[in-house]
């Protein structure tokens, strides 16, 4: 069946959830390392078959899943509050128990219509909501064939990927009455900078002072309004491809387990050298950077207690190569430069000076520097976030578990972004999304066809 390329998507109904239990205001400030992100939303979706019996309807759907979202956020309760100011300026959480805006649709569109590989047209502010108030907003959406789709949009500077899986679980864990198998902890001293503090001079070549931004360029501004914005995609890239990128990433290391590069090494030295390779200013540099998760990195003995915490707890160290140097250098040689420079960053020492580093500069803000770099189709940059912990498998409320499901992100940076999240089949195989300028997903997908393959409903 042709994919439909557009189609309306009808509001039917909308309501505010809240905890289900009532609670006593307070404010909860975000931590230094929440304060690095940017006022950005990030969305997420799911993708549900019509369930087989008959009993489930619609309306019984939408009910279940707002109960248990009642419940849920009793514990996770950062969801149901507001952002506001404090006096200093800065950003802090008000849990007031303002609820989540919930909103139930029709979209006159059978799943297997859906054009996935282009979530720019069949998701972007049809399936996934845009978030009006609060810090989390969810839609449910009734396709036309009876299935499903919920997708969610939150607050990134309350959570990071992490936390909002947790929350996903626990949300779908309630709504089939089964134990909720993590509570979040927001207890922020877990994350309170040392007195003194003071951390590595690397963390400079990190991060930077908003007053440090360069000012705007009107010239790229231009060029970007002018059709040239990114986009977004989504693959299927299959476990074998997988397996062979990370092989020849591991050429002349076999025997040394020492020097094994990981999948996520091998996966992001390959797109960086694909990008690189469509540019022509062979002596501009490529950026590329990594999303690095920090709960292993500061359990600091009690494991539990960071890997219950909720919030952000990120890093992103990048790199730079010089396009022609990224072009003449083979995939096992990049993958050295990728690991070199994540090296620095994944020790509980690094997330310790980046939370002094901030304290040392509040109220300024701080954040990433390939945010802040001036990006040009010569100097290109992006940031890859591993999305291999997505939970896709158990985002099951009551009717089965997804049959399709990904983080949804068209951030509005110049720098571009790649989450690549396992498949909800679970054989090993990657669901990847991407949000590249044009002239960036037109190399990859001239260049590597065989690995990227454009998202259709035979994979599901």
């Amino acid at each position: 069946m042709a994919l439909k390329q557009g189609f309306e998507v009808k509001v039917t109904l909308t309501e505010v959830v809240a905890a289900v239990l009532p609670m006593q205001e307070h404010w909860l400030p975000l931590s230094n390392l929440d304060l690095l992100l940017p006022p950005v939303d990030v969305g997420v979706f799911f993708c549900y078959k019509n369930p087989s019996s008959a009993a489930t309807t619609f309306g019984s759907m939408t009910s279940a899943l707002k109960k248990a979202l009642a419940q849920t956020l009793v514990s996770y309760y950062a969801f149901a509050g507001e952002m506001v100011q404090n006096p200093s300026g800065e950003p802090e959480l008000l849990c007031n128990n303002r609820g989540v805006d919930f909103v139930e649709a029709f979209a006159d569109i059978e799943l297997r219509e859906l054009d996935l590989y282009n979530p720019d047209e069949s998701i972007e502010g049809k399936l996934v909501p845009q978030k009006e108030q609060g810090v989390l907003s969810v839609q449910a959406t009734q396709l036309k064939c009876g299935g499903l789709v919920i997708g969610c949009t939150f607050d990134h500077r309350v959570a990071d990927a992490y936390s909002a899986n947790m929350f996903l679980v626990s949300w779908a864990e309630m709504a089939q009455s089964k134990p909720v198998t993590t509570l979040p902890s927001h207890r922020r001293s877990l994350l309170s900078s040392r007195r003194p503090g003071h951390f590595d001079i690397s963390i400079n070549d990190m991060y930077m002072k908003i007053s440090q931004m360069p000012p705007p360029d009107k010239e790229l501004n231009d060029h970007i309004n002018n059709n040239q914005a990114p986009i977004s995609r989504i693959y299927y890239v299959k476990a074998e491809q997988v397996h062979q990128l990370q092989s020849l990433a591991n050429d002349d290391k076999r025997g040394s387990k020492k020097f094994v590069r990981t999948k996520l090494e091998a996966f992001t030295a390959f797109l960086w050298k694909l990008i690189a390779k469509g540019t022509d200013a062979g002596d501009k540099y490529c950026r590329l950077g990594i999303v690095v998760d920090g709960r292993t990195r500061l359990n600091d003995g009690d494991e539990s207690m960071m890997n219950k915490y909720f919030g952000n707890v990120l890093s992103i160290p990048f790199g730079e190569k010089r396009n022609k140097e990224l072009k003449e250098m083979n995939l096992s040689m990049i993958a050295d430069e990728v690991h070199n420079f994540l090296d620095g960053a994944v020790t509980r020492e690094h997330f310790l000076g980046l939370i002094d580093y901030v304290e040392a500069h509040r109220p300024e803000p701080a954040f990433s520097r390939i945010y802040g770099s001036k990006v040009t189709r010569e100097e290109p940059a992006f940031v890859v976030s591993s999305g291999q912990q997505f939970p896709i498998r158990k985002i099951d409320f009551g009717w089965g578990v997804p049959v399709f499901g990904s983080y949804h992100f068209p951030w509005g940076a110049q720098s571009g972004f790649v989450m690549p999240m396992p498949c909800a089949s679970g054989n090993g195989d990657w669901i990847v999304y991407m949000h590249l300028r044009q002239e960036q997903i037109e190399v990859i997908e001239l260049n590597a066809p065989h690995v990227f393959r454009p998202f259709s409903h035979d994979y599901l």
